[in-house]
């Protein structure tokens, strides 16, 4: 070091200018993605556990018997034979 210079570290570019800290595109689409990402895996975490912890909710009311005409649940029928 000569005397009188100033010791700036080498990442610090000299004198009064600021370094570019905007993002480029690249890595604003993959932030953004990013970002999609973790909004769709908390979407299926609360889905996941709203199924844990109500299963029967989602499944459908009817029975296997509700389309047949004329037959009792539990009965079969032995006509077509």
């Amino acid at each position: 070091m000569m005397d009188g210079e100033i010791f700036t570290p080498t990442l610090v570019p000299p004198g009064n200018t600021t370094p570019n800290s905007s993002m480029t595109l690249e890595q604003k689409t993959t932030f953004a993605f990013v970002i999609l990402l973790f909004i769709f895996l908390g979407i299926l975490i609360v889905r996941c556990f709203r199924i844990l912890l109500d299963p029967y909710q989602s499944m459908p009311t009817s029975t296997w018997a509700d389309g047949l005409d004329g037959l009792e649940k539990g009965q079969f029928d032995y006509t077509f034979a």
